[in-house]
């Protein structure tokens, strides 16, 4: 595959995944009223695991690009005050025909279990060469779901891993599916978590990988885009890698490189755009330790029990789409806190 070509390709990868996406934009409209605050989920641990409730607002500290900000509003929310609609997404693009069957017998387990009865609504989508299917509307019936999700006929995909622009192919294919879940849960109210199944989209990036001006400008409008998406729809995306620790940890891990939000589209590469990359953004997690996909959809919704709905005043943007590194500091350091990684800002817009 020629440079040029890439490129090309790669250039139209991106304008695909934006047509597919609800129009957003990057700039604030001129009659636009400036943002009141940014509002975050953020999820408490203890050394358990386990996520704890019962913190006051004065126990948070939360930092923009390492400022201290005022808290305006913080309240302790869970699944019983606020809805929580969870998607799980079996990605049979990007993941081994073989690996399938191992997959279904994971989500058969997680559905099944209790009796089949599920603490969130829950729907099944399967992605294919074809794209994304929803399977049902959302349901707490766990034995229902798996009897529609074992009636779906999920066949050898024809895009391959080793094809010349399978990669590609695969990337693009993954954005508009990620696009339209985002639009469909975006429906609803409430928190809204999507958990994709999969190893993870292609990784495109690297010392061969020469972006041109342009391409680089409309991959960087793309990962603003997401993020805001991600952040103003309270949407959440979780990766769980089915093959865990039987997949060599160099790839598994490879993510972890892109992991430094991009500040302009100088400093950006298409592994911006990755799986891992964007569910570590959204304040979800990518998990590649085992391959118990049951235990790992368990760990992921365990994060739903109980979390603090915080907004802060933010710094003010001195340039468009600036971005904004978030941390969450609590006074009892035994606990941990995560939360989304930080937002793309703009100036505000003095209002004639």
């Amino acid at each position: 595959m020629t440079m040029e070509r890439f490129v090309c390709l790669l250039f139209a990868l991106v304008l695909a995944a934006r047509a597919c996406a609800p129009a957003q934009d990057s700039m604030p409209s001129q009659n636009s009223a400036p943002s009141q605050g940014i509002r975050i989920a953020v999820v408490v641990d203890a050394k358990s695991g386990q996520p704890v409730a019962g913190l006051m607002q004065q126990d948070f500290t939360v930092l923009d690009n390492k400022t201290p900000r005022p808290i305006t509003s913080f309240r302790v929310v869970n699944a019983a005050s606020e809805p929580v609609h969870v998607i799980l997404l079996v990605d049979a693009v990007n993941m081994p025909y073989q690996a399938l069957a191992y997959t279904r017998q994971g989500i058969e387990e997680f559905l099944k279990a209790n009796e089949g009865k599920l603490a969130y609504p829950t729907t099944l989508a399967v992605l294919t060469d074809q794209g994304a299917k929803i399977v049902q509307d959302f349901s707490s019936d766990g034995n229902a779901l798996n009897d529609i999700f074992h009636s779906q006929q999920i066949g050898l995909r024809q895009i391959t891993r080793t094809s010349e622009w399978g990669g590609i192919e695969r990337l693009q294919i993954s954005l508009e599916a990620f696009h339209q879940l985002a639009a469909f849960a975006a429906k609803n109210p409430g928190r809204k978590v999507v958990i994709w199944i999969s190893p993870g989209w292609p990784l495109i990036s690297g010392p061969n990988v020469d972006l041109s001006t342009r391409d680089a400008k409309q991959i960087f409008n793309d990962v603003v885009s997401i993020s805001n998406q991600l952040r103003q729809d309270n949407l959440t995306l979780y990766n769980v890698n089915p093959w865990g620790a039987n997949e060599s940890l160099a790839r598994a891990d490879y993510y972890q490189s892109f992991l430094k939000a991009p500040a302009n589209a100088n400093n950006v590469e298409p592994g911006a755009l990755g799986l891992q990359v964007l569910a570590v953004h959204s304040g979800g997690l990518a998990i590649e330790s085992n391959s118990d996909v049951a235990g790992n959809i368990e760990t992921c919704l365990n994060e739903f029990r109980s979390w603090y709905e915080i907004e802060f005043d933010p710094l003010p943007a001195d340039r468009p789409n600036e971005y904004h590194h978030i941390e969450v500091r609590l006074d009892q350091r035994t606990l941990t806190a995560h939360t989304t990684d930080g937002y793309y800002a703009n100036p505000k817009v003095l209002q004639p």
